[in-house]
């Protein structure tokens, strides 16, 4: 009986054991920093077809170059939710992302309307605030009338009903911040470098960011409709430079968030036994909380017990700031004070002379 006893409890250690090693095995490296890349629409959802173009086809191929650029980059991992000319049902593209345990969603599409309206926008999830955004939100979410049993596997939701509507903006509140942070990249690349329209960053009920849980963000890339861009988006060119200026974006907000070798350059610095500080001239850090449409009072109360939060309105959108400080060691420590309070998903932010740059771009800089 005890041989027994001693044998299932060997078996049961071996069993441990290799549970762990599995679930190690299974784990993403943490030096990885995965984008899943969303073309979107394809196979029998052509999408828009302004001017004769399809959707489908130009979405895939900015994806597919944007995956080329990002698959050279180091410490970066790249996943299609499809990479060729086939259907993919919403929630199996979020699904993807989350099986992936994805650091980032990026969904590439193409715009249209009944008139020559033109120009980039980059939407993160939310409630529309005009019926422009939600007749944008309709659009793309009908695609599920080709789906069988849509009403079981979207849980009765319907795009034409602002009804259904309610309520998704908590889907993603907690990466609401990290979302609006990449489209804001976005948008000023299209409109710096290539000197697009820019229509801005805004908020709409998309299914295909609804349960991806991580940041995400669904591009426009322009009106096919529109005589100009319906061409230039359809030419090899166009689509070379808007997959540049998102594959830059990507790396900007990579930079911004993945902080583990500016976290390695605080750590060497704390370990220093006399520093007690880490001033970089002319920068001043602060911890970006939260972001929204939403304009609330900078009370402590709204802010889990922060004080001394700063409200600043950039791009359409209210940005709400901890702390001010040229101290790169002093300004780790208030982060990791708003995480203990409740903002895990918050991150350092820098500025120079008043413009925000990137904390890699302010730590090199001394």
């Amino acid at each position: 009986m005890r041989t027994n006893l001693l044998k299932l409890f060997v078996f049961f250690l071996i069993f441990l054991v290799s549970l762990s090693s599995l679930s190690a095995a299974c784990e993403k490296p943490r030096d990885r920093f995965v984008v899943v890349l969303d073309a979107g629409h394809g196979g029998k959802d052509p999408g828009n077809m302004g001017n004769g173009f399809k959707e489908k086809e130009i979405a895939l191929n900015i994806i597919l170059k944007i995956g080329e650029a990002l698959e050279k980059k180091e410490g970066i991992e790249v996943i299609y939710t499809r990479d060729s000319d086939v259907f993919i049902p919403l929630d199996k593209r979020a699904k993807i992302a989350n099986d992936a345990n994805a650091d980032l969603f990026v969904s590439v599409h193409c715009n249209s309307h009944n008139s020559q309206a033109y120009g980039t926008e980059t939407f993160v999830l939310g409630l529309h605030k005009t019926q422009e955004n939600f007749e944008v939100a309709k659009k793309e979410n009908s695609v599920i009338f080709l789906e069988e049993d849509y009403e079981v596997t979207y849980g009765g939701f319907n795009p034409n009903s602002p009804e259904s509507y309610i309520g998704m903006a908590l889907m993603q509140e907690e990466y609401l911040n990290q979302s609006i942070l990449l489209a804001d990249y976005v948008q000023k690349n299209f409109t710096n470098e290539l000197n697009r329209k820019n229509r801005g960053v805004k908020q709409a009920g998309f299914l295909v960011l609804k349960n991806a849980v991580m940041p995400s963000v669904l591009i426009e890339t322009g009106f096919l409709t529109n005589d100009h861009e319906g061409p230039y988006l359809n030419s090899n060119t166009g689509q070379n430079k808007m997959a540049a200026a998102i594959v830059a974006a990507i790396e900007k907000y990579a930079n911004s968030i993945n902080l583990s070798s500016l976290e390695n350059i605080g750590n060497v610095s704390s370990n220093n036994v006399n520093s007690e500080s880490e001033i970089y001239k002319d920068i001043i850090f602060k911890i970006q909380l939260a972001a929204g449409s939403k304009r609330l009072e900078t009370k402590s109360y709204n802010f889990k017990g922060l004080q001394n939060v700063e409200r600043a309105r950039e791009d359409g959108m209210y940005k709400y700031y901890y702390g001010e400080t040229s101290d790169y060691l002093e300004i780790n420590k208030l982060h990791h004070q708003a995480k203990q309070n409740g903002y895990p998903s918050s991150y350092i932010v820098a500025f120079k002379d008043g413009s925000k740059i990137t904390v890699n771009e302010a730590l090199k800089s001394k």
